[in-house]
């Protein structure tokens, strides 16, 4: 009798198992887990290889406290999957595997333990995801050729236009790719609990695919909310369901500008265009550096040195938010950082640049006129060296100025805001504002209401 009611209650076990929809198989996301709003989302990249040469995923959990000590909510990391060593060039998006961990990084069990981490404390995670191309040792080229590009003589291809010879194009003419594609996609959300995903070279994806991508991978994560983001800055990228793209033009805009080859009206003029129609509850993400640019320059020297970064910082993510921070720029590394490598970095490097990060994160975070769809106001610096803006949601009102020159300016003060009572957003200093501030070389003021 023992033996019969075993085998039913175990019978139960398995159907109950066998019947569970895949979207509840996901490790527990902490109770007090609350995903950030898009428009509140403060975003910070993670490269495993700046944190340790292996079992970086775990390097990275020791680091969290710190990390979301900056006030971040959201970590993107780049990819983790098994790297292709056909042709290789040991880059993280070349991708022999969609559904595993290169052992490089850890393992999965690492990753679920630093998601639900990031989750118990506010954060979400996205995952760095590579749908344009594959490594050519990727299984899916042996077993479905089909699913990729061939030249004229039936050879697959790299990515047309570019230098990515380690990487086969995938050809999204194919409905079983694209199936196998979202699948591999809804395998993070369902097994590690994932938030999202930053989709690279996104325009290079069909809208059509990414439309039907996201619509089914929210429809499977529900009630949980997923943030997308696209490497891309096509239109078509928020029609299709992304929540937020890249600002490219503003990043190449400001750069040009602390450069001295532009004038401050060249970000007033790029950042109209890039919100120009852009649809309620869509964002461009604002950065002065990432993975790529890192590569080439840090911001300390493409900007012309720590104080121009800083001010470069303010003026880009305080004017219509959608806010990143790159692992490492926080402390200021100094050279280039190539991520087909490891790069160890100093994290007790510049701990006063730093401290500024956070300042300016925290004051970010508590004015929402600052990170939301609050009305921006514009101002004229008549030496077009002093971008001066005034954000406004309700009562939060908060003026910004950033003198982008390496040399002093003076720039009337806003009418609306002469002879205010203000506080100074960095020092907690009131004072009263007269009709004109002087400004030193790369210095910002942000001014708040007392």
């Amino acid at each position: 009798m023992k033996k019969v009611l075993l085998f039913l209650l175990l019978t139960l076990m398995v159907v109950a198992t066998g019947c569970r929809p895949k979207s509840q198989n996901i490790v527990p996301l902490g109770e007090d887990f609350i995903m950030p709003e898009v428009e509140d989302v403060v975003m910070y990249q993670v490269n495993p290889r700046v944190f340790a040469p292996s079992n970086s995923l775990q390097a990275v959990l020791a680091r969290i406290d710190s990390i979301q000590d900056l006030g971040v909510n959201m970590l993107w990391i780049m990819p983790i999957y098994p790297i292709g060593e056909e042709k290789s060039k040991n880059s993280p998006y070349s991708v022999r595997d969609y559904k595993a961990v290169a052992p490089e990084y850890g393992t999965i069990d690492d990753l679920r333990m630093l998601v639900r981490s990031c989750h118990e404390r506010g954060m979400g995670v996205i995952l760095d995801w590579v749908a344009n191309h594959t490594a050519w040792d990727n299984v899916w080229v042996t077993e479905h050729p089909e699913w990729y590009t061939h030249d004229s003589v039936g050879n697959i291809i790299y990515p047309p236009g570019t230098d990515w010879t380690d990487v086969a194009d995938l050809n999204y003419d194919n409905k079983d790719m694209r199936a196998a594609m979202i699948d591999a996609m809804r395998y993070w959300v369902d097994s590690v609990g994932v938030d999202g995903f930053r989709c690279d070279v996104a325009d290079q994806v069909p809208a059509d695919f990414w439309k039907t991508c996201i619509s089914e991978l929210r429809a499977a994560a529900k009630p949980r909310k997923l943030i997308m983001l696209a490497e891309g800055a096509n239109p078509d990228n928020f029609t299709a369901g992304f929540d937020l793209n890249y600002a490219w033009e503003f990043m190449h805009a400001i750069a040009e500008v602390m450069k001295g080859d532009a004038k401050v009206g060249k970000l007033v003029a790029v950042d109209r265009h890039e919100y120009k129609d852009l649809g309620h509850g869509k964002y461009k993400l604002r950065f002065t550096t990432n993975h790529d640019e890192s590569t080439k320059e840090t911001p300390v020297k493409l900007y012309g040195g720590q104080r121009a970064s800083m001010a470069a910082f303010v003026a880009t993510t305080m004017l219509h938010g959608g806010m990143l921070v790159y692992g490492s720029q926080e402390v200021g590394y100094p050279e280039p950082i190539n991520f087909f490598h490891y790069v160890p970095v100093d994290w007790n490097a510049n701990p006063e640049l730093r401290e500024e990060y956070k300042q300016l994160i925290g004051v970010y975070n508590e004015h929402p006129a600052l990170r939301s769809s609050g009305k921006v106001t514009y101002f004229d610096d008549d030496a077009n060296s002093v971008l001066c803006f005034e954000r406004v949601l309700n009562n939060d009102n908060v003026l910004v100025m950033v003198n982008v020159r390496n040399e002093p300016h003076n720039i009337d003060v806003p009418p609306m805001w002469n002879a205010r009572n203000v506080v100074n957003l960095m020092t907690g200093e009131e004072q009263q504002l007269g009709k004109r501030v002087s400004l030193q070389p790369y210095q910002y003021l942000l001014f708040g209401n007392r």
